[in-house]
């Protein structure tokens, strides 16, 4: 774990400004996890508390309470109360998990992207297809949540559930599970893509586009307009094309935190 004297937890002490929160949530619970499932921080070991955690990488105890819910939520520590919270042994199926097979191979952002392309123009056929009238509407109020997002890791989430709403009308759960199989990565990627005023080219069809196709039961226009909004990165990202996913997405939190931190000025490290 990073010492708090390190320049990049410098930085991070500039962290109550809203705009900054989330991104340093992404940023220290990535580290933590990290750390746990590489077994730098080993099983059993009681990991110091939340005024330590929150000393160590000059965040709010707030922070550090919603890195230290998620770490749980992914079963990777146990909260004992009154004692603490500590890392938790993982089971072989949570040691290898699709996610952590994937990172294994050290995909690129080229190489999501490669894989997306099949796997979600095929998917919003099927969502034209097949989807209901609910299934139109969850996919207006996805819509509707994305547009309206102004937070970069809202807005991050917002464009993951649109996705998982066209994979939920696609009416196939192969498709959906192997979508939620990448949707960490993806999540990533997307952190990229909505913040990255460069990604936003003009004449590309993005959500909005591709929701009234899919409205419109207009299944080859959804297929063309998915794979022109998936192939914008191909253009965009340059050379973040061949650099693994997660060293993309931890050098651009990294740069947004700077952004944000120049932007607000030092908020302090108060709850």
């Amino acid at each position: 774990m990073q010492s708090p004297g390190s320049p990049s937890s410098a930085r991070s002490g500039q962290a109550a400004a809203p705009a900054q929160r989330g991104l340093l949530t992404e940023r220290i619970a990535r580290e933590l996890e990290h750390d746990i499932r590489s077994g730098e921080i080993s099983v059993g070991t009681k990991l110091p508390s939340e005024r330590e955690l929150a000393a160590q990488f000059e965040a709010s105890r707030n922070v550090v309470r919603e890195v230290l819910r998620r770490l749980e939520a992914q079963h990777l520590i146990e909260v004992a109360p009154g004692r603490g919270s500590f890392v938790r042994e993982q089971t072989p199926g949570q040691a290898r998990g699709y996610d952590a097979l994937y990172r294994a191979g050290l995909p690129t952002v080229r190489q999501l992207i490669e894989a997306r392309l099949p796997l979600e123009v095929e998917t919003v056929r099927l969502a034209t297809e097949h989807a209901t009238d609910a299934d139109i509407e969850a996919l207006r109020s996805a819509r509707d949540a994305l547009e309206s997002a102004t937070d970069v890791v809202v807005k991050a989430r917002a464009d993951m559930a649109f996705h998982d709403a066209i994979a939920e009308a696609s009416r196939n759960p192969v498709l959906r599970i192997m979508l939620t199989s990448i949707s960490g990565m993806m999540f990533e990627m997307m952190l990229r893509s909505n913040s990255d005023p460069s990604i936003g080219e003009p004449g590309v069809p993005h959500h909005p586009e591709i929701f009234e196709a899919i409205e419109a039961r207009d299944a080859d226009l959804a297929c063309e307009r998915m794979r022109e909004h998936l192939m914008l990165g191909l253009r965009t990202y340059g050379k973040d094309l061949d650099i693994q996913v997660d060293v993309m997405a931890r050098n651009h939190i990294e740069a947004l935190l700077d952004e944000t931190g120049n932007r607000y000025g030092s908020a302090g490290t108060g709850d």
